[in-house]
Order: structure tokens, then C-alpha cells, then sequence
């Protein structure tokens, strides 16, 4: 006998439903998390139960966040946060490690993360010896914004063995002084010297920090994310179940940094943990090219701003290329690759463009950030299919230092969304949280905002050449996302998909994009259930 289906109805909406064959509903019914039926509340089909009134609100799908970090954003709740409005310089840094320092005990790290040295008063970052000041006796890391460079102090050195005649790593630098002494910066590789040596975290504490990350995330209308990779080889697949069997609700795509796992003889890519239809699976590879424009280590076509040579870092041999893309050939995953720069984009679109697809289901190579594309890297990108996830954020958050590092010509170049669209690339809106410098840097609406408005959040204007309407930038945000990171049945409120949607304070169509940031989800619902209510859970 074929079960009861349990049905809902969800009535007077004004539905935005990222589905480009049918834009915008009134009314939606789900039976057992799923819609069976969308559109105008003349077409509503006759039902039995109590329908739920939307009461006029904005409803979209719900966000899914193709490129962060989890794990790292949740352990950042537990470190020192080096960005304004607690942080606004150097000396205020060292106060807050002081502080830390009151609380620790001997041998135990003091960590920070966010740092941009573009928002301290002394718009440097801060060495080995302003950490010192702040406290000699305890090892301290702070991880810059962009989480390609650390700053650590003395007895931090110390403890990962780096020296005046330690070499730099490949694909890294350990930056030194004019003696040679390094200066405690340990930009891109290099940063590993030390990531080495960092305690690990109880179990526990990660699982639990990701349960607190995931209730955050819901209030945010995050119903899906990508773990974009973390700074250890540590596979955190099973700290995701388990979180998950905590309450933590949101899909997970898991990637895996090609630099760490390759040189792990323990580490198997498990056929059945790449199950899809898993709320926690496996989803690929990711491989690192080059850096961020924050750290002037994006690998660009032209200097930096200011200099006559320095256009970044090449992060990865070509040997490491082509094993990334063998082994995601071989086991039938998708390949991630960190571009910022034109060269770094260039070099990964030509090989990919070369070896073209083998999965039939999502793109077979995704490349993240795409700051300066090249147009040959565009017209390559929509000829092979291949995705590109890319950050507003970045531009929005961190102009001081697009500004100082690139120029304002050239910052009105970078993240040519609409061009890329107009010329077929596959495209999605995501946060890199926690890799950049916002204090809350998963919240989707400033992003949001710099997409449609194409101004940063001190309101300098990058340029409107490459802004985007708001339900462009809503569908990239969930529909394109969902498909680029492989999630088959999230990212529109369409028939036969989950009902995973956010119900908003505003109506986000109608609202200037200055307003975009005061926008709240009000509820947050999955397969139909609601899983959020602000009026509730504050």
C-alpha cells in the first residue's frame, strides 16, 4: 500500500523562483519535501491541509554557497578577530593578544584571523615584531583575510624551525628583511611551515563548532555549501556527519587541497562518500595556481601598482596540473582551481580547455575567484564549459586594497560578470567565507549588493560595466551555484525540486542595492519544514 504523502501548501508569496522558464509564483505545494506544484493562486490545485500564508514577503530559493569554508569559519569563532569594529590598528591588535594571553596556558597558541593590512592605521602588516611586543613567551598566528599569508612571531619561528637559512618553499616565500632575518610573513606555501605545527583541535570542538556555524548559516538562507578546502590534510568527512547528526542541516560538497592529499599514502577517494544523494559527499579536487590581490600574490598579466616587476606567484608546477586532473579523470570528480590573476586563468583554461570534459552531470573544472580574466580565458571557458564561481565580496570588503595594489582603471576591469554571461561562461556568486575581510563574511546581501551596484562598502565605484540586475545575481547565487557544485535538486523552486527557500524582511526585487545589507531572512525553510524563524531563534 503506497504511504500518505504529507503535504503543504505555501500561498500569497511573491515567489522569485530562479527558474527561467517560470521567473515568479504566488503559491507552492509540497508533498514530502518536495513541489509538486508552482504557479498563480487561480491554478492552485484543491488540497486538505492548513495552507501557510507568506503574508506578501519576498520568497527565493535558498542561497547555496558554492566556495567556502566551514570548518575554518567555525574555528575562527574561537580566535582573535583582527577587523573593525573591534580591530582597527596594530597597537589595538596588541591589545586584544594581551589580553588573550591573560587566558592562556604556558605552551598554548594565541591565534587571530581576518587581518587586512589595508584597514590598520598603519597600513602595513603586522611582523615578528609587533607580535613580540604583544607577548614573546606564547606562540602567535594570525591568518590574513585572504588565508594565503600568516603572520607569526618569534617563538612561533621558532617552533617550525624557520630561520635566516631556512629556504623558501616552492610556491611560497618566507619574507625577510634586508639582512635576510624573516620577518615572521609566510606568504602562500610557505604558510604550511607553520600550519605544521599548530595544535589540532579536539574532535568535539570542530564537530560543534560546525553544529553553531550551521544554525548561523540558516539565518542567513544558506541551505548548501562547497568545502572549498582547509589548511591541513585532515579529512573532515566524517566530522560533517557527525555534525549532521547534531543538527547541522545544510548539503555539504566536500574538496580536497591536491598539495595536501597527494602526499598522503592513507588518503582513498571512497566512490560511495561521492554519492550526491548523501546530504555530506565528495565532490573533488582543488588545486591552488596563485594567490589574492590583498597579498600582491595573484599571478597577473602586469606589475602591481607601485613596482616595476612584481606581478604575484605561480603556486603549482605543471606536474601538479596534470596529476590533479588524471586523478579527477580517473575517479570521476570535479576539478576545482584558485585563479585570481590573468596569467594564473590563462594557464588553467588552456589546459582544461585542452583535456576538456568527462562528467556529465556538473562541469568538469570549475576555477574559483576569476578577478582578471583574459577574453581568450572567457571564450575558452564557454566553448569547454567551464564554471566560474567568483566573490563581489572581495571587491566590496577589501577596496583598500584593490586600490593600492591595482589602481582604479584597473579595479574597474576586474570581475566582469556581465561580460562572462554575455558571452555563455557558466557563472556563480559565492562568499570564500572566512577569506575575506568582513566581520561577517558568510552573509550573503553585501555581496549581493556589489554584484547589482557595483560599489564597495566605503562607496567608491569599482565600475558599472560588469554589474548585474538583482534576480541575475539571486539566480547565481542559488540556481548557477547548485548546478556548478553538482547539488541536482536545490537552487530552484521548481516542480520536483526540494523546497528549500528564504522568506525576507524586504522585498529585495523593489530595494535599492544600498539597502540590500539591512535585508533579513525572517525564515529559512527546508524540504518544506521550516528550519530558521528570526522572530524565534534571536
Amino acid at each position: 500500500m503506497k504511504a500518505e504523502l504529507k503535504q503543504k501548501v505555501f500561498i500569497n508569496g511573491k515567489i522569485f523562483t530562479s527558474n527561467p522558464k517560470q521567473a515568479y509564483a504566488e503559491c507552492f505545494v509540497v508533498e514530502d519535501g518536495r513541489i509538486t506544484f508552482i504557479g498563480d493562486r487561480s491554478d492552485l490545485p484543491e488540497y486538505d491541509c492548513e495552507a501557510e500564508d507568506l503574508k506578501g514577503k519576498r520568497v527565493i530559493p535558498g542561497f547555496v554557497d558554492t566556495h567556502m569554508h566551514p570548518v575554518i569559519l567555525a574555528d575562527c569563532a574561537a580566535k582573535i578577530s583582527c577587523l573593525p569594529p573591534v580591530v582597527h590598528s596594530i597597537e589595538e591588535l596588541q591589545e586584544e593578544i594581551r589580553r588573550a594571553a591573560l587566558e592562556k596556558k604556558p605552551g598554548e597558541w594565541i591565534c587571530g584571523w581576518g587581518y587586512d593590512e589595508e584597514k590598520f592605521a598603519e597600513h602595513r602588516a603586522p611582523n615578528r615584531y609587533d607580535l613580540d611586543k604583544a607577548s614573546a613567551d606564547y606562540p602567535i598566528e594570525l591568518l590574513r583575510s585572504c588565508s594565503h599569508i600568516r603572520s607569526v612571531n618569534s617563538k612561533a619561528l621558532e617552533l617550525a624551525g624557520i630561520t635566516k637559512d631556512t629556504p623558501d618553499s616552492p610556491g611560497g616565500e618566507i619574507e625577510r628583511d634586508a639582512e635576510g632575518v624573516p620577518t615572521g610573513i609566510l606568504k602562500e606555501n610557505a604558510r604550511h611551515l607553520v600550519g605544521a605545527v599548530l595544535p589540532d583541535k579536539s574532535r568535539e570542538v570542530i564537530v560543534d563548532g560546525l553544529v553553531d556555524l550551521g544554525k548561523l548559516l540558516l539565518s542567513q538562507g544558506i541551505v548548501a555549501v562547497t568545502d572549498m578546502g582547509n589548511l591541513d590534510a585532515v579529512d573532515y568527512f566524517d566530522y560533517y556527519q557527525e555534525a549532521a547528526e547534531k543538527g547541522f542541516r545544510q548539503d555539504v560538497g566536500m574538496y580536497y587541497i591536491w598539495d595536501l592529499i597527494r602526499k598522503n599514502p592513507d588518503f582513498r577517494w571512497d566512490a560511495e562518500k561521492a554519492d550526491k544523494s548523501r546530504q555530506i559527499h565528495r565532490n573533488g579536487i582543488k588545486l591552488i595556481a596563485d594567490g589574492s590581490i590583498g597579498g600582491r600574490t595573484a599571478w597577473m598579466d602586469r606589475p602591481y601598482l607601485g613596482s616595476c616587476d612584481e606581478c604575484g606567484i605561480s603556486v603549482c608546477s605543471d606536474e601538479e596540473i596534470e596529476s590533479a586532473m588524471e586523478f579527477c579523470q580517473k575517479h570521476q570528480c570535479q576539478l576545482a582551481v584558485h585563479t585570481m590573476g590573468k596569467r594564473a586563468i590563462d594557464r588553467i583554461v588552456d589546459l582544461a580547455y585542452q583535456t576538456g570534459s568527462w562528467l556529465c552531470d556538473m562541469p568538469s573544472v570549475r576555477m574559483e575567484h576569476i578577478t582578471d580574466p583574459s577574453q581568450n580565458a572567457i571564450e575558452k571557458a564557454a566553448a569547454g564549459k567551464i564554471a566560474f564561481a567568483t566573490q563581489m565580496i572581495f571587491l566590496y570588503a577589501e577596496i583598500e586594497s584593490y586600490r593600492n595594489n591595482l589602481g582604479m582603471d584597473w579595479i574597474k576591469e576586474t570581475y566582469p560578470i556581465s561580460h562572462m554571461l554575455d558571452c555563455g561562461v557558466k557563472v556563480a556568486l559565492s562568499t570564500d567565507a572566512p577569506a575575506t575581510s568582513w566581520a561577517h563574511p558568510s552573509d550573503p546581501f553585501p555581496n549581493l549588493k556589489c554584484a547589482v551596484s557595483r560599489t564597495a562598502y566605503d562607496g567608491t565605484d569599482c565600475g558599472e560595466k560588469g554589474s548585474i540586475d538583482i534576480e541575475t545575481a539571486i539566480r547565481l547565487y542559488t540556481k548557477e551555484g547548485a548546478e556548478i557544485a553538482g547539488f541536482s535538486d536545490i537552487g530552484q523552486l521548481a516542480e520536483g525540486f526540494r523546497a528549500n527557500f528564504a522568506v525576507l524582511s524586504e522585498d529585495i526585487l523593489h530595494v535599492p542595492p544600498e539597502r540590500f545589507p539591512e535585508i533579513r531572512v525572517e525564515q529559512t525553510y527546508m524540504d518544506g519544514e521550516c528550519v530558521y524563524d528570526r522572530t524565534k531563534d534571536q
